[in-house]
């Protein structure tokens, strides 16, 4: 099986950390403009690094019909317009697919906590197109990546929160609401946080 854009950096993580499967949000003060008002799913985070998809930021100009052209894909029908989104400025050309776990494929998805599943095959966007794909899925272009200790650090040092994911928010259409809706989680509400707080 091919992987989207032919790399194989998921190898390098694995789910058995506390992370994994949290939603990381970005505080005000977020200095980094590409994670500005970010909502991050933790897909990995362990003793080598840090991976995640950010699920608020979509590709401009950029749907499923365009992603299929680029894999050189035919599609047998007319598709409806889907959204791709930013995953994070980490290989921004490689695809991820996050998903439900209805849909497995063995040693190639990535099963979050047995929460959701990411897969990044080829085969996935065909059983997709041949509506044997994943009930609900999230295509991502790209990811966010830290090396080790580095998020603890960011997150110390006020740039982010941390909280529990929430599937609905994750897959809803309106991405212009995902930030204050993983805020409202730990109970915040967007006009009382400051930039200038204590540590997250």
């Amino acid at each position: 099986m091919n992987n989207l854009y032919h790399d194989s950096a998921m190898e390098n993580f694995n789910t058995n950390t506390k992370l994994s499967g949290k939603f990381l949000i970005a505080m005000p003060g977020m200095t980094d403009p590409r994670f500005k008002n970010a909502v991050i799913y933790l897909c990995s985070h362990n003793s080598e690094g840090t991976m995640g998809l950010m699920i608020n930021k979509l590709a401009i100009n950029f749907d499923i019909s365009d992603l299929l052209n680029q894999l050189k894909i035919k599609a047998n029908k007319m598709l409806k317009p889907f959204p791709v989104h930013l995953g994070g400025p980490v290989e921004p050309y490689r695809g991820f697919i996050l998903h439900s776990l209805d849909y497995f494929q063995e040693e190639e998805t990535m099963d979050i906590d047995n929460i959701l599943g990411m897969t990044s095959t080829l085969d996935i966007i065909e059983d997709i197109l041949d509506n044997t794909g994943p009930k609900t899925f999230f295509i991502a272009l790209g990811y966010a990546g830290w090396e080790a200790g580095q998020l603890e650090i960011e997150i110390k040092n006020n740039g982010w929160l941390v909280s529990d994911s929430n599937v609905d928010i994750i897959f809803q259409k309106d991405t212009s609401k995902k930030w204050e809706a993983a805020l409202k989680i730990l109970g915040i509400d967007p006009i009382f946080l400051s930039s200038n707080g204590g540590t997250a």
